[in-house]
């Protein structure tokens, strides 16, 4: 007899699933704010070299990011997660806005591991996707499927889940920067 059948909850589903979320992200981020801006420091002239048609702008935004902007707007990355989760609890599991960021964290992780497979190497979140974050989201996945509540996924819903993803982190990194900026002076 499957889950959906055994739930009393009316096919909600617990806070594992939702708030889980946003604890595999923390999780996830914490490698990358422990690492990111000294990797990039070091690795970006060697990458400039290796991929000469990434635009020179892209390089010159990442060399420039230091850790207080990088933590700021992973932190800013946390609030969107955070809501996600939260609204994800609310409705049981049901939110699109829940579901197209778990979709987005665990497409976020199949990004990690392309980037190191094109790098050849270690890069930040590399470690943590493959044992944290695409884990998390198929087995949050399943409970939702089992629940009765996970949204048919098309092809456009994991562009926008990717899409989701990709607006919060430059979004939170415009704005991490801008706040930093006038703090500075």
């Amino acid at each position: 007899m499957r889950r959906r059948e055994l739930d009393a909850s009316g096919g909600r589903v617990g806070a594992g699933v939702t708030f889980g979320l946003l604890a595999a992200w923390a999780l996830h981020d914490a490698e990358e704010v422990a690492l990111v801006p000294g990797w990039a420091h070091a690795r970006v002239p060697e990458l400039r070299e290796r991929f000469p048609r990434v635009p020179a702008r892209v390089w010159r935004q990442l060399e420039s990011v230091d850790r207080w902007e990088f933590t700021a707007a992973v932190a800013g990355v946390g609030v969107v997660v955070a809501a996600a989760a939260a609204d994800g609890h609310r409705t049981g599991g049901r939110s699109a806005f829940y579901q197209a960021a778990l979709n987005g964290f665990g497409l976020h992780g199949v990004v990690h591991l392309a980037q190191a497979a094109a790098v050849r190497a270690y890069t930040p979140g590399s470690v943590t996707s493959p044992l944290v974050v695409i884990p998390f989201t198929l087995w949050a996945r399943g409970r939702l499927r089992d629940a009765g509540v996970l949204r048919p996924t098309r092809p456009g819903d994991a562009v926008r889940g990717l899409g989701l993803a990709a607006v919060a982190t430059a979004g939170t990194h415009v704005l991490a920067r801008r706040l930093l900026r006038k703090a500075r002076g």
